[in-house]
């Protein structure tokens, strides 16, 4: 009986390692699932704030937060004040110890 569990268990063992193989993260600047998350929850923070603002040009304004809290902004904005309006943002979150800002001032024709 007992040998029945142990080989069920060394099976089904043997069969979950792919897969945990497989889920690991493979992006370097993420050390841990935990880091993941908490970038993740700060994107989606600033992006929420941006469609919040009812400015349609801060739709194209992309986000991206690493694993030290550092977000890069980058896209178009249709004037400067939105470009500033979109760091005031992202600087105002929670988690955020610095803002890259790569948008271009570009008006909607």
């Amino acid at each position: 009986m007992n040998i029945k569990i142990v080989t069920t268990c060394l099976l089904a063992g043997a069969l979950v390692l792919p897969i945990a193989g497989y889920s690991a993260d493979g992006d370097t600047d993420r050390t841990s699932p935990k880091a993941f998350v908490k970038d993740s929850v700060i994107t989606t923070k600033i992006k929420a704030e941006l469609a919040g603002e009812k400015i349609s040009s801060l739709v194209h304004i992309k986000v991206d937060t690493d694993a030290k809290g550092v977000v890069s902004l980058s896209g178009t904005a249709a004037n400067q004040p939105a470009v500033d309006r979109a760091v005031t943002i992202a600087r105002g979150v929670k988690g955020v110890t610095s803002v890259k800002n790569d948008i271009v001032v570009k008006a909607d024709k």
